[in-house]
């Protein structure tokens, strides 16, 4: 079975021009697999980095979307899915690319190689702008969070870990 083709940059920008999906792509020197690198990267605070994980709940592809370095609350994914905890896992950098055509590192909100149920953490929506995947470790869209939002026809919730619980928190 051979692997359907990545997708790129260019196939994500040519997905925005489709869709009407204002945004602009940012080509850039350095690799930003991370939020600190993209922040650096951009010139800009971490809490406007959206990063998009990918887990798989019983086996079933849900794209995350938070901002900056904050961990996605597993609880919350088991609760909304009526699933036991064990049941949510961080897909693994194949199914990622599998699922969505797109690498770790570089993965946009939108735009996959089908559509993928997404849920957006609510503290995105009260950036102004952010930046996001682009489609490759050296590529990033700016633009508005009620945009991505919209394009990525995610549910909005609250993702992220209690205050006061560190990385740990999931471990059972």
């Amino acid at each position: 079975m051979t692997e359907p083709d990545e997708l790129k940059p260019a196939d994500l920008e040519a997905y925005m021009q489709l869709h009407g999906i204002p945004g602009e792509i940012l080509h850039l020197g350095v690799p930003t697999p991370t939020v600190e690198a993209a922040a650096e990267a951009v010139g800009t605070d971490p809490e406007r980095i959206v990063k998009s994980i990918l887990f798989l709940v019983a086996g079933q592809p849900v794209l995350t979307i938070t901002c900056g370095p904050a961990y996605v609350e597993r609880r919350t994914l088991a609760a909304l899915y009526n699933v036991g905890r064990k049941k949510v896992k961080l897909a693994s950098p194949e199914t990622v690319s599998q699922e969505t055509g797109y690498p770790v590192g570089g993965m946009p909100p939108f735009g996959h190689r089908s559509p993928l149920h997404t849920l957006i953490d609510y503290r995105v929506l009260e950036k102004p702008d952010v930046y996001a995947g682009g489609g490759a470790d050296r590529t990033l869209i700016r633009m508005s969070p009620l945009t991505i939002m919209q394009a990525a026809q995610a549910q909005v919730l609250d993702l992220l870990i209690p205050p006061g619980l560190g990385s740990d928190a999931d471990i059972d």
